[in-house]
């Protein structure tokens, strides 16, 4: 929820990726103080088509944000909209429940369409979960793209680790196999924990946890979940873990302890995979805290592997998730595949996304 990433790709939707310029916009706290409404507000939808609360005006508020980022986008890097073919809209998640089926992701494409003249490619989950998937996560696709240019720099087995709220992973083996899931909490409970107590909405860099130190009981209690110990891999929704109560622990003990827990937690769910992973490639804003990659590090070494972000490999770990979201509505556009049963859990590989044309 802290803003809207932008990436220009140009791509056939399959092998051949071409990476363009890119932007970050924060959002106002006025309006992040709406999105976390909007989550609240969302625990009564029991339909995709509703919008309870302040989520129809967050729904057409959030849009314009988009359509002004895009906007200000093309005119800073002299690009103009009849060379964009397609934008891929992802929107917020304010729900995602996928035992029920139901996923919702606010935005507007149609009124995004119009306010850019872009057509855009949006909703690209909904359909995946139509067919028996857990909607989550669609970047593999993207991933894949990616490791065939790293090969000769990585070690396969590659795994690319998404920190964003809820980490994800994505798993490319020396063969092209590919699987892929959620791995657990990543920057969301820390965020949680760090806004709680000092009002600030993340700790940058890891420097609060940087002076603290792991509790041990409290991190094998989050480790103890059932997500990690089932046999069924499954997509995480915001409410699946919680931070610690106030006074429980110290600030900087417990912003240490959930960044082990971060890291942990990719380890432990990384045991569920064909193979061992080499190589970790590290996208997303958890790669800037430094107690999350300290402790990644020190338990990908026991295991023999080699942790390295994104960036010392040439690629933009702020941008790929934007990046993907550009290659999927290609791959949409296409009709390709935009997940798989070793991915989401799908019946069979999908498509997906509904296309909004400018009026």
């Amino acid at each position: 929820m802290d803003g809207i990433d932008i990436a220009l790709v140009q791509t056939d939707g399959r092998s051949i990726v071409e990476r363009g310029p890119s932007m970050s916009i924060a959002y106002p706290d006025g309006f992040r103080a709406r999105l976390k409404q909007g989550l609240t507000d969302a625990r009564a939808i029991r339909g995709r088509d509703e919008r309870p609360g302040i989520l129809a005006r967050l729904e057409r508020d959030l849009t314009l944000h988009h359509a002004i980022a895009v906007n200000d986008f093309l005119h800073v890097h002299g690009i103009d909209r009849k060379e964009v073919d397609l934008i891929g809209f992802h929107g917020q998640t304010v729900l995602h429940r996928p035992d029920d089926g139901l996923t919702m992701q606010i935005g507007d494409g149609q009124l995004l369409a119009a306010e850019t003249g872009i057509p855009v490619v949006y909703d690209m989950r909904a359909n995946d979960m139509a067919h028996g998937g857990q909607g989550a996560p669609l970047i593999p696709a993207y991933h894949a793209a990616l490791a065939s240019g790293l090969r000769e720099k990585c070690e396969a087995p590659i795994i690319f680790v998404n920190i964003g709220g809820i980490s994800n992973l994505t798993y490319v083996g020396a063969d092209g196999t590919l699987a892929a899931f959620d791995s657990g909490p990543g920057n969301m409970l820390i965020d949680q924990w760090v806004e709680a107590h000092t009002g600030a909405a993340f700790d940058a860099d890891g420097a609060i946890a940087a002076s603290g130190t792991v509790d041990d009981a409290l991190a094998h209690r989050y480790l103890a979940h059932s997500f990690f110990t089932g046999n069924v891999r499954r997509s995480l929704d915001r409410g699946d873990f919680l931070p610690p109560e106030k006074g429980q622990i110290s600030l900087a003990d417990g912003a240490r302890t959930l960044a082990f827990v971060s890291a942990a937690a990719i380890l432990k769910s990384a045991s569920h995979l064909p193979q061992r992973p080499k190589t970790y490639v590290v996208s997303g804003g958890g790669r800037k805290n430094a107690a999350i990659m300290q402790a990644l590090e020190g338990l990908a070494a026991g295991e023999g592997a080699k942790v390295l972000s994104a960036d010392a490999l040439g690629l933009d770990g702020d941008a790929m998730e934007a990046e993907a979201w550009a290659y999927l509505a290609v791959r949409s556009s296409e009709g390709l595949p935009l997940t798989w049963p070793a991915t989401t859990g799908c019946d069979v590989p999908v498509s997906g996304g509904v296309v909004a044309y400018p009026a």
